[in-house]
């Protein structure tokens, strides 16, 4: 228990420098995002050295899982996107508000760091890690996704905006759903990583 509160705290300092509205205005956010997955990853590595390349098991099917599933995710907050617009004010706001954080840093440098560096750091500190220690202590895999879903969305609450929220609720739920299922960090990284560069970078929603 011990090394996964540690993780979590680290976890929520990170996110409050990166979102909280006394810290964000005066660091880069992708920058503490890069920092933040390097330190997270290599949290996970001192941790769990023999068990994790386990994470990383990977057949051929696993990239097609990853591409559509992004696909997926992407057409459900697309869909969710205009349902939300329409039914509360604040809504646009508070995703246009998640948009603010490209300003000032070049879409080429936000793309690699999505891609390669942001997806699967969450990905092997979020689900390889967090949600691996819930099972160990639980034995429920039900029981330990709602956990670890719950705890991957409240270190977004710096942020207070409950549009984010529902969308870290709804990843975290859709990518731990994936590692359960496929014992692999591969596809959920795909998708996650594939995700973030639609809903950035290529299709966003504002």
């Amino acid at each position: 228990m011990k090394k996964l509160l540690i993780g979590a705290t680290l976890a929520f300092v990170l996110w409050f420098i990166m979102f909280s509205p006394w810290t964000a205005q005066k660091v880069n956010f992708w920058a503490v995002m890069f920092v933040s997955g390097l330190l997270l990853t290599s949290y996970v590595y001192l941790q769990n050295k023999k068990d994790f390349p386990r994470l990383f098991t990977f057949e051929p099917k696993h990239i097609l899982i990853g591409i559509i599933s992004a696909i997926i995710l992407y057409f459900v907050f697309y869909f969710g996107k205009i349902i939300s617009f329409a039914l509360f004010d604040f809504s646009a706001p508070q995703v246009a508000s998640v948009y603010s954080t490209k300003t000032g840093t070049p879409t080429w440098l936000i793309s690699i760091l999505l891609l390669f560096i942001i997806g699967p750091a969450e990905e092997i500190f979020w689900r390889g890690f967090i949600l691996e220690e819930f099972l160990r202590r639980f034995n429920s895999r039900a029981y330990a996704l709602i956990l670890s879903t719950i705890l991957y969305t409240l270190v977004h609450i710096w942020a207070f905006n409950l549009m984010l929220l529902v969308a870290a609720f709804i990843c975290g739920i859709f990518w731990g759903f994936i590692y359960l299922r496929y014992k692999s960090l591969v596809p959920a990284i795909i998708s996650h990583s594939l995700w973030d560069f639609a809903v950035f970078i290529v299709f966003p929603f504002s």
